[in-house]
């Protein structure tokens, strides 16, 4: 049950496939195939100007576990082509990426194998062990380097020793300044040699603008292996205003705990996240594959020490990657905090103090636009929570349905854990605030309340009115602030009870829930099931007869849509919610398998096969997080509230064809774990004490 399925094995070179990502929520690595060559760092909350568009986005920031090796006096970073026998594993398991290969130079041969992880339990750290295994005695180089070559930015300070103390507390420390001088990024490194006997070490000291780098020089034996470890702590300037001091005494801290026993903490952090494992018992192997990488990124990428939410690619980036710049955007809150809540609900946590820091930003951006309340960025700068879309921000201006999701998450999270401090000093301040926003948003008219110009997830360049998607999360917002005002004992304004009563929703003559006004499904984008979302995940309460149709009409349209990125994740629940089980197979198939592409199930953006996709991008939050929302809460029926949970699971179980029974060892609620099982054909899901 808590044995996550391992991705195969890789050989060979990528051919253009992403690199391996490794992550524990504030620290981001994309390691290489040769994982010494310099990948490429992502650190939660450090942020300077993009290099092209000048806005505040997720700067890469020095790669800290770089290497290089030589036999006999020849590197490898000068003759890379002396590499071969490439193989890479991935534990999910463990959060653990192994990596091997040959090196032969200087009349001799070496295997290499190469272990990296960023540690759970001391998130500002992450390590690296790297063993040489020689076929003859001969001397070897090992190099272990905090690189900053190539980086947009400049090393504000450097130091290889410790001011007042006669042995310096590691090897070194840098502060790294981003461009643009937004914020700047402090790293300690701690290197040590097992197994190689006397080893001569060499700091480098003299570069003060420089990367930090440590030599070792010895003579190895063919019957011997050596081992180089590399320890790095990492701290963003929004933790700590000398973030390359703290650094310091974090890694200080590391090296007193061990490499062991911090690879040791970190295996039993990961073995109690996988208690929360998603099984599906009857699903094919390579799905439920899927399904467990799905939980790993996720939360790979959270932390409760994050000082930023993750954005819409964890903490992943890439050389050719070319939008989003590391933004927070509504599909964090709607598609990874509530699947989270029941795994992590600490890390949850952090992702929501994100949104409470950028609440006065949030209030800012309602006035601005002439707007009572709050209403939270298109894409929230990672430092700032600012408003940061590039260019003239033709989404910022016109999708308006973001807030709803910050404000929902909210709500989620106190209701999942009873937290009732949360519910009064975090969730009632931004429900009220949205609630506030959704009144002075809409437009009184003789059919009641309207939306106006307002774009939905079908992103046309022109904004209709009266988005269905919108309208129906605003009434369920709406009627939970009331509810929440209730719960504190506030008294509910008169104008969210009559926004709740009179907001216009397009339903059209055949009961079907038109996406906007004047909808045509031939139109532009015209199949995406944006109606749909609003019965699942927002659970709006339509009659009978318009979900039916609703369900039909757009489910007979999945071809049109599915290759996009986000909704056709939850196409599976959609389906299921109409009592189609072959149905609901294939959609997890087509809306959510087929984005699986290259090294370790990283789901991308796009589909391969879709028109609109140009790069390889992943692992993609609003596509895996869409599947895990789905299986948690969409296919077991659950609608979560502040009453009984007993009394959540709320429809009958209808699976996907062949599945039989979706189980969870543990979820937590109310500050307890508890076991979800929901079994095909039941009449609701169980919710019992673990």
């Amino acid at each position: 049950m808590t044995e996550p399925l391992n991705p195969p094995d890789e050989t060979g070179p990528r051919n253009g496939d992403l690199p391996a990502y490794v992550g524990n929520g504030v620290i981001g690595l994309r390691v290489r195939e040769q994982p010494l060559q310099t990948g490429m760092a992502i650190v939660s909350g450090f942020a300077g100007e993009h290099p092209e568009r000048r806005v505040e986005a997720a700067a890469p920031a020095p790669y800290p576990l770089a290497g290089d090796l030589a036999l006999n006096g020849v590197w490898l970073n000068d003759q890379p082509s002396a590499v071969s026998n490439l193989v890479q594993r991935y534990d999910f398991s463990t959060g653990e990426l192994t990596s091997a290969f040959r090196f032969e130079a200087g009349g001799v041969s070496a295997e290499v194998v190469v272990l990296t992880f960023a540690s759970r339990s001391a998130p500002a750290v992450v390590l690296q062990e790297v063993e040489v295994r020689v076929s003859a005695a001969c001397q070897v180089g090992l190099r272990a380097i905090v690189e900053t070559a190539g980086l947009r930015g400049r090393v504000a300070r450097r130091r290889t020793d410790t001011p007042g103390e006669p042995e310096p507390a590691c090897d070194g420390s840098l502060l790294w300044e981003a461009e643009g001088g937004l914020s700047q990024c402090g790293y300690a490194l701690s290197t040590e040699i097992v197994g190689g006997g006397n080893a001569e070490r060499t700091v480098q000291t003299w570069d003060a603008a420089g990367p930090l780098r440590t030599d070792y020089r010895l003579r190895a034996r063919a019957d011997r292996p050596v081992r180089l470890r590399q320890m790095v702590a990492i701290l963003p300037s929004m933790l700590h205003e000398r973030p390359d001091e703290e650094a310091t005494r974090r890694i200080a801290r590391a090296r007193a705990t061990g490499f062991d026993a911090l690879r040791r903490r970190n295996r039993e952090a990961w073995a109690d996240i996988w208690k929360s494992r998603i099984v599906v018992h009857g699903a094919s192997e390579r799905h439920q594959a899927l399904i467990d990488a799905a939980v790993f990124y996720l939360n790979c990428s959270v932390h409760e020490a994050s000082p930023a939410a993750t954005s819409i690619f964890g903490l992943a980036t890439w050389h050719d990657y070319t939008y989003y710049y590391g933004h927070v955007m509504w599909d964090v809150d709607a598609f990874c905090v509530p699947p989270l809540l029941f795994m992590q609900p600490d890390a949850a946590r952090a992702i929501l103090d994100f949104r409470t820091r950028g609440l006065p930003a949030a209030r800012s951006n309602a006035r601005l636009s002439g707007r009572q309340g709050a209403q939270f960025p298109w894409e929230a700068a990672p430092l700032s929570g600012q408003e940061a879309a590039p260019g003239a921000g033709e989404s910022a201006a016109h999708e308006d349905h973001g807030s709803l999701h910050t404000a929902r998450a909210f709500a989620l999270y106190a209701d999942v854990t009873g937290d009732e401090a949360f519910l009064k000093e975090a969730a009632w301040p931004v429900l009220s605030g949205v609630a506030d926003w959704i009144v002075s948003r809409l437009t009184r008219t003789s059919r009641g309340l309207e939306l106006l110009r307002a774009t939905g997830p079908a992103e046309v360049p022109e904004p209709p009115d009266n988005d269905a998607f919108t309208l129906m999360a605003a009434g369920e917002i709406l009627r939970r602030a009331a509810h929440a005002a209730q719960q504190i004992g506030r008294e509910i304004p008169e104008a969210w009870k009559e926004a709740a009563r009179d907001l216009y929703l397009p339903v059209r003559s055949d009961h079907v829930i038109a996406a906007h006004d004047g909808f045509r499904v031939s139109e532009p984008k015209g199949a995406t099931p944006s109606p749909l979302a609003g019965l699942f995940p927002y659970d709006h309460p339509a009659p009978a007869i318009e979900r039916k149709a609703t369900l039909e009409f757009y489910l007979a349209h999945w071809k049109a849509y599915v290759g996009a990125p986000m909704f056709p994740a939850l196409y599976v629940t959609w389906a299921a919610m109409a009592g189609d089980r072959d149905l609901a197979l294939e959609l997890f198939e087509e809306g959510y398998a087929a984005y699986d592409k290259g090294r370790f199930h990283q789901c991308l953006e796009y589909r391969p096969d879709h028109p609109d996709s140009q790069v390889a991008a992943g692992p993609f939050f609003a596509n895996l997080g869409g599947m895990l929302l789905g299986l948690t809460l969409g296919l077991t029926g659950l609608v979560v509230d502040d009453g009984d949970p007993q009394n959540w699971p709320r429809r009958p179980i209808v699976l996907p064809q062949g599945w039989s029974a979706i189980e969870i060892g543990r979820v937590w609620v109310r500050g307890r774990p508890m076991r979800l099982i929901a079994r095909q054909g039941a009449e609701r899901a169980e919710l019992t004490p673990e």
